[in-house]
């Protein structure tokens, strides 16, 4: 099996990085300690059966969510994954509301009937979280679609794992999309497995010419940089709105953690010493604070406030939820089609 590298690069067709100044940086770190707070007590519910379902942790992608988001607004659409709270909280979820929809309470944003897997919040233009490998590309290039019918100048995001470059659905929906230039920007969140196997082994040639043979132009990004995300997703996002069509966005990522909670042995498809070269090395949380830190736009103190802040919304959210009811048996085939 090829081994995974560390190592990323940005394709040629960049332009001039774009910028976030330093007072949003300091915002970008708040909301990237929210998604790996809201995950850490994700898998604390779950592991002591507090949560419903299965939990597909983010931990370790959070760059990838924020940085794209960020350049969006909120009137711009995002369709997720399976592994889809860091979306869901970088396009503007409460936590309170998201704890209560993972433990199947009436106050959740979908009454508690979708849980982790299925979490949408159109006011927020979050069109949903999907199970299926790939089967939100429809939905987002559905939803560009609209905005160019309409006459808006909104944009819609569709991320996916590298696993959906396997998927019919995606070519279908990106030959439509380059054909008819529609606003939609490909996130292909790249964390090197397809559940538990190395993309090398399931997916041919590089990925950015798979785009490109639909004359959509591809980037390739460090995933675990959210200023070069952000950078690279904000350059797409002008061009959409520019009506200049859609754009493909590679990040190389990583997930600390399994493909779902109780993927525990990884030992037969990654190494541990890989594992920990990535934590050590490219945690895109602990990369911001350092650069923060290195530039003096912050310090130490400043920012393990940050964490007590949001580590209190995290609190406070779970109370929320864990008091909240849960739906009554009787709206049982309620709210289930449109």
């Amino acid at each position: 099996m090829a081994q995974p590298s560390m190592a990323t690069t940005e394709s040629t067709n960049q332009t001039a990085r774009i910028q976030l100044n330093p007072e949003k940086l300091i915002n970008v770190y708040r909301l990237l300690v929210k998604l790996r707070l809201f995950e850490r007590q994700v898998n604390e519910l779950y592991l002591t059966a507090k949560m419903p379902g299965l939990a597909h942790l983010y931990i370790g992608e959070e760059a990838v969510a924020v940085g794209v988001c960020q350049a969006l607004r909120s009137d711009d659409y995002i369709t997720s994954t399976h592994r889809g709270h860091g979306h869901c909280l970088a396009k503007g979820a409460s936590v309170a509301l998201m704890f209560a929809e993972l433990l199947g309470k009436v106050a959740g944003y979908c009454r508690g009937k979708g849980g982790s897997m299925h979490i949408a919040d159109q006011k927020s233009g979050n069109l949903g979280a999907n199970a299926i490998v790939g089967g939100s590309t429809g939905i987002a290039t559905g939803a560009a679609l609209s905005a160019q019918m309409r006459g808006t100048d909104q944009v819609a995001v569709c991320f996916f794992g590298e696993g959906a470059l396997g998927q019919g659905l995606l070519y279908e929906v990106m030959n439509m999309a380059g054909l008819w230039k529609l606003p939609v920007i490909y996130v292909c969140e790249n964390n090197l497995y397809n559940e538990y196997t190395h993309y090398s082994q399931t997916t041919s040639g590089e990925i950015t010419a798979r785009p490109e043979a639909f004359a959509i132009t591809a980037m390739s990004v460090d995933g675990q940089d959210v200023r070069a995300v952000y950078s690279a997703a904000a350059q797409f996002v002008e061009r959409a709105r520019r009506g200049e069509g859609p754009g493909f966005l590679e990040c190389r990522t990583y997930r600390f953690h399994g493909h779902y909670v109780g993927d525990i042995d990884r030992a037969y498809y990654r190494s541990k010493q890989e594992e920990q070269d990535w934590e050590s090395q490219r945690d895109p949380v602990k990369r911001l604070a350092d650069w923060l830190v290195d530039e003096r736009f912050t310090d130490r103190d400043a920012l393990d406030q940050i964490e007590t802040e949001v580590q209190q919304e995290i609190t406070a959210g779970l109370e929320f939820a864990t008091q909240a009811p849960f739906p009554d048996p009787s709206e049982v085939n309620q709210h289930v089609y449109a």
